[in-house]
């Protein structure tokens, strides 16, 4: 005979409740026809786990229940693994009953009439203990399921928030199975900006499927924390409902907040998708104003090159370059100020055909290609006012020669405006695009524009 008696389940499930005691009940029943059997219950962890009767008698063909009870209430579920278990022991007792001393002795003498029927496992389960497993990065996903499967639905929709928390893609996905609600208010938060925020693309794509609810500020937390994958995904997904132009309650759209973090491939990203960098917020301030700000020099760079709110003034009719100056002293922002500021030198140095402060400034780090609140280059100011020997410091630094300002003018429609014909001519030797002589008749000339150009060397 392999057993005498047979448990209803392999396990014992317990349900934890913090501070609290916890108990739970099995039974066991006698096999036998005919007689009576003896039942000793121990536990692995006696000092954790008590039964109620440790020693019994079960008579033939009945049934007996037993309570299982947890010694100590605690925070925390006393976790273990392997987890700790009860093991069943019996024996045939002829006489039919026996006092609990007189069983002790029975199953203290080890030999062939002492059988060992089961081992039941005694697992925690509930709401505590699920979230006590969330919050472990080697979690058991069966322990999990099972301490989730004594959860109602409304404590199955609160573990959705720690479990976004800890990026457990799994165990979203399985509270969710359980029948947790990803479209309840259960928070302030949308559970949606969480999981963007923790930085789990999977996590956004579950709450995606399951109907999670989406808000305004999702673009905003995925620009904030560098997430251009889940931007992608967002709005592929939500082509009609989300705008990456979108603004929060500030006035800010994705491209503002981008900037303050300095994160350029988010700039670079939603300028490539349509948004516009020029934009301001309530307070008027630009993305290129939050750049300076917070001293971000690679998306002041960025939004230098993709913007023109470079001379644009908030509501109190601040720059950003007065920004990043007032915070200069305490931050020590000199790069950051140079970008903002030495441009401007540059153009006033252009202006005049000062060569040596072109020279400086470029040193200092000016882009040769920067332009005013016009769309005007520095090369632009150099040949509108006929500054040849600028021109030439400016190309000999990579200026674009064929730059267009906002109205779709080049250097030489400058230069050629102003009359200055050797000038033109020279930025023509320097590969610019020739125009419409009909459009320009400072060079009609009477010579031919290509037997001029032949002819004509500039010697500076």
């Amino acid at each position: 005979m392999d057993r005498l008696v047979k448990a209803e389940a392999k396990e014992v499930d317990v349900i934890f409740a913090k501070g609290q005691k916890c108990s739970s009940t099995f039974k066991l029943t006698n096999l036998m026809h005919t007689m009576s059997v003896a039942v000793s219950l121990t536990t692995t962890n006696p000092s954790l786990f008590t039964i109620n009767k440790p020693f019994s008698t079960i008579p033939p063909l009945s049934s007996a229940s037993y309570t299982l009870q947890l010694s100590h209430p605690s925070d925390q579920p006393p976790l273990s693994d392997p987890p700790d278990a009860i093991t069943v022991r019996s024996t045939m007792l002829p006489t039919g009953k026996a006092p609990a001393d007189h069983l002790r002795r029975l199953f203290s003498k080890p030999g062939p009439h002492v059988f060992r029927d089961a081992v039941l496992t005694i697992s925690l389960i509930g709401p505590h203990v699920a979230e006590i497993l969330i919050s472990q990065t080697l979690q058991t996903h069966n322990l999990f399921t099972k301490s989730i499967s004594a959860c109602t639905k409304s404590q199955l929709t609160r573990l959705l928030k720690p479990a976004v928390e800890c990026g457990g893609a799994e165990a979203v996905a399985d509270l969710l199975n359980a029948g947790a609600d990803a479209t309840a208010t259960a928070t302030t938060e949308s559970l949606m900006s969480l999981a963007i925020r923790v930085g789990n693309l999977q996590v956004v794509k579950i709450l995606e499927g399951s109907g999670c609810k989406m808000d305004e500020s999702v673009l905003h937390e995925a620009a904030a924390t560098n997430r251009i994958d889940v931007m992608e995904f967002l709005l592929e997904r939500y082509d009609e409902e989300l705008d990456v132009d979108s603004v929060d309650w500030e006035g800010r759209t994705p491209i503002h907040v981008a900037a303050r973090e300095g994160h350029v491939r988010v700039i670079e990203f939603c300028v490539w998708m349509g948004g516009n960098p020029n934009c301001v917020d309530w307070k008027g301030w630009s993305p290129l104003h939050y750049a300076a700000w917070k001293g971000q020099v690679k998306a002041t760079e960025c939004l230098l090159e993709c913007s023109n709110m470079k001379y644009a003034r908030d509501r109190e009719g601040r720059r950003a370059f007065c920004i990043a100056k007032e915070r200069e002293a305490s931050e020590g922002r000199r790069r950051l100020v140079d970008l903002l500021g030495w441009g401007d030198a540059l153009l006033r140095a252009a202006r005049v055909d000062d060569v040596n402060g072109v020279k400086r400034c470029l040193g200092e780090g000016a882009s040769v290609n920067g332009r005013d609140q016009n769309g005007w280059s520095p090369l632009h100011w150099a040949a509108f006012k006929g500054g040849i020997k600028s021109v030439k410091v400016l190309l000999e630094h990579g200026a674009e020669v064929d730059i267009v300002d906002d109205a779709g003018y080049t250097p030489l429609h400058s230069a050629a405006e102003a009359g200055h014909l050797q000038l033109a001519f020279f930025l023509i030797s320097h590969g610019a695009s020739q125009p419409n002589l009909k459009s320009f008749p400072h060079l009609s000339h009477p010579l031919n524009l290509h037997s001029f150009h032949n002819q004509f060397s500039f010697s500076p």
